[in-house]
């Protein structure tokens, strides 16, 4: 399955809104099978804040359900599968608590996003559990990937760690390419 783009449905009253942010039998329906098996939550306390290009690799490899539950956040999968024709590229959404919107990242793809406001929390669902030795990533700023990230005038807010990740010019893949290219999101 390649990355997706899932709308969640919202049931709203006067009180506001209820959604099942993941049920398995309609998430399989759209072709999320993945058996997930832990739930991570950041807060970034300013806009501008940058995590990832993330990934684990094999045999602790995770596919991803990221959602934003409160703030706003672009959300980017990024192409890591040697012999892929879409090696390196990258497709983007828009997150946040209003739109209820997910973003399905499988094995074999890194993972990165962007705070658009203040206060911001993303959750999301991986299919294995964090293994520190098969942690991984690549520079948010790789020239070749080249995420036209929307900063303030303050620049990115990064972690030590991520300043130091390497460029995907050198870096060798520990992903295989599975036949299907990365394709644009579907953005009903």
């Amino acid at each position: 399955m390649p990355v997706k783009l899932i709308h969640t449905r919202r049931f709203g009253d006067d009180r506001g809104w209820f959604a099942e942010t993941y049920q398995q039998p309609r998430w399989a329906e759209q072709g999320v099978a993945e058996a997930f098996v832990q739930d991570n939550h950041s807060f970034s306390r300013q806009a501008g804040t940058i995590r990832g290009i993330h990934f684990q690799a094999p045999p602790h490899a995770q596919a991803k359900l990221v959602r934003c539950s409160r703030g706003r956040i672009l959300d980017y999968a990024v192409d890591l599968r040697a012999g892929s024709p879409s090696y390196g590229r990258h497709v983007v959404a828009e997150l946040s608590a209003d739109n209820g919107d997910q973003l399905y990242i499988p094995i074999g793809f890194g993972h990165a996003f962007v705070t658009l406001e203040p206060d911001t929390e993303v959750q999301y669902k991986v299919s294995d559990v964090y293994a520190p030795e098969t942690d991984g990533g690549i520079r948010w700023d790789c020239p070749t990937i080249a995420i036209d990230w929307p900063l303030p005038s303050s620049g990115a807010v990064l972690s030590a760690k991520d300043e130091a990740l390497p460029w995907l010019a050198g870096w060798t893949s520990p992903f295989a390419y599975d036949g299907r290219p990365l394709l644009p999101l579907d953005v009903e």
